[in-house]
């Protein structure tokens, strides 16, 4: 499998990118939603919040590297080629996934940083982002959460769109992005 995009489907990388930030997030919302099973204070739940807090950030990086590696490439075309509203129908959702991407890992660190909690990474301790301010805390809190609960849906209409197309329309939109398929 060739590293960049081809003329008929995904390269090695994007393929790569994109399945692995499918993983991060299925750990990032399974680290917050197992938080629950756990007493607040208690040593899982605080360490299922580290990690959802690592993790998020990780796709926040990962979404930046998938950002300039399609700048870099080409985009294999849908075959047979779509009808004009189902290009702006997935043009709105990619769109809306990468400000999924890039916009809840930083809505999440801005929490952080008006809680005044650490923003930790992997040994590291990122610069809070602005100043402690419970009230804001508050705010951005309530944002974060609508984010990942409107994320839920995006990703689940994402991978509807994907089966539906490959199911149904009978078109290589998903094969394009299967690892190993030629």
């Amino acid at each position: 499998m060739n590293g960049r995009n081809g003329t008929q489907r995904y390269g090695s990388l994007s393929i790569g990118l994109h399945w692995v930030m499918l993983l991060l997030f299925v750990a990032v919302y399974a680290c917050i939603e197992l938080r629950g099973y756990f007493p607040k204070g208690s040593d899982p739940r605080e360490a299922l919040k580290t990690w959802h807090f690592m993790l998020g950030l990780s796709v926040l990086a990962l979404a930046l590297l998938r950002v300039l590696v399609h700048l870099r490439s080409t985009v294999p075309p849908i075959v047979p080629d779509p009808p004009g509203w189902q290009k702006l129908a997935a043009r709105l959702m990619h769109l809306a996934l990468y400000a999924l991407m890039i916009g809840l890992p930083l809505v999440g660190w801005l929490l952080l940083s008006a809680a005044g909690k650490p923003i930790p990474f992997f040994g590291l301790h990122l610069p809070a982002l602005l100043g402690e301010s419970k009230s804001l805390a508050e705010t951005i809190k309530e944002i974060h959460e609508t984010g990942g609960t409107l994320g839920y849906f995006l990703i689940a209409l994402h991978a509807a769109a994907s089966l539906f197309h490959h199911y149904f329309v009978r078109d290589n939109t998903l094969r394009r992005m299967l690892p190993g398929h030629d």
